[in-house]
């Protein structure tokens, strides 16, 4: 534990010096497209070569919805590091965990093997329910994972179901909450080898680059660009988080919403066509000389 507060104590220090600048012409396209939205946003947008940042209620908390996962990842490689866990542990699928949503593990057979690397491949890939439930388990359940956000500097970002003492909490924001300025900083802690160790971190992103839910903020990215990402969705919430490797410096965003009046689950979702249409901003914003035109949604 003293060796994760110190590593947040140096990131912290070391950002002292590292005064981020509002990007004020980009804030005003961003609230421009914002400002008729039938629901509440928050947006929080760096560019890390340009040193900038757009900040819309970034410190305001969100439900979380599947990106409660990417803390549950987080869980799991802290057991991996302590040795209590394995990515090539097996484990006996027992039909009695089928859980609705979005997912492949419930359609398993019961009695089925799988192994651990399986599991965080669902959970993040597929946004599997099953294997995330399971993984927020063998991470030591919601207060271990909790503690790991504080530590990490996270305060708001918590797993509130099947959590002790969240109870309240989570009836208000669901399995799991954050801000979209917290949300950017686990990503990008991540990517940058900062999250338990420089080893772990690549093996946590290297999970995190496989999305299958690709319609909304990937689908105006160009397809041969990196990238790692994290959906979530409920029927009042729609959110994204995505690190890009652009060829003019990485940059990365979260787009977090709630309260949407729009909650039917189609292509033309208000909150998935502003997170479409905040992406392509973005891009075509930062990547002046490598504009990109979306294609027509295959559907």
């Amino acid at each position: 534990m003293k060796r994760r507060l110190l590593t947040v104590l140096l990131i912290s220090i070391a950002s002292i010096g590292y005064a981020q600048k509002n990007d004020a012409r980009l804030e005003r396209m961003l609230k421009n497209e914002i400002k008729d939205f039938q629901g509440d946003v928050g947006i929080f947008v760096q560019h890390f070569k340009k040193n900038r940042t757009v900040s819309i209620q970034a410190d305001t908390i969100f439900p979380t919805a599947s990106v409660v996962k990417v803390p549950i990842l987080v869980g799991v490689f802290d057991k991996i590091n302590h040795g209590k866990l394995k990515l090539n542990d097996s484990y006996i699928y027992d039909a009695k965990r089928i859980y609705g949503g979005s997912g492949l593990m419930q359609f398993y057979k019961d009695s089925a093997q799988t192994n651990l690397s399986t599991m965080v491949s669902l959970m993040l890939t597929y946004s599997d329910n099953v294997t995330s439930i399971w993984c927020q388990e063998l991470a030591g359940g919601g207060i271990a994972i909790n503690q790991l956000m504080d530590e990490l500097g996270l305060p708001n970002t918590k797993v509130n179901s099947r959590t002790e003492g969240r109870q309240k909490i989570w009836e208000k924001y669901g399995w799991g909450q954050t801000t979209p300025r917290e949300i950017v900083k686990l990503m990008t802690m991540i990517e940058a080898g900062k999250v338990i160790s420089p080893r772990l971190s690549d093996k946590m992103y290297r999970y995190l680059k496989n999305q299958y839910y690709n319609g909304e903020a990937l689908s105006q990215l160009p397809a041969h660009i990196a990238t790692a990402s994290k959906t979530g969705a409920l029927n009042q919430t729609r959110n994204e988080v995505v690190f890009v490797h652009a060829p003019s410096g990485d940059f990365v965003f979260a787009i977090l919403t709630k309260n949407n009046k729009d909650q039917r689950w189609t292509y033309d979702n208000e909150a998935e066509v502003l997170i479409r249409k905040i992406s392509n901003i973005l891009w075509n914003y930062f990547e002046s000389k490598a504009k990109f035109k979306a294609y027509e949604p295959v559907l």
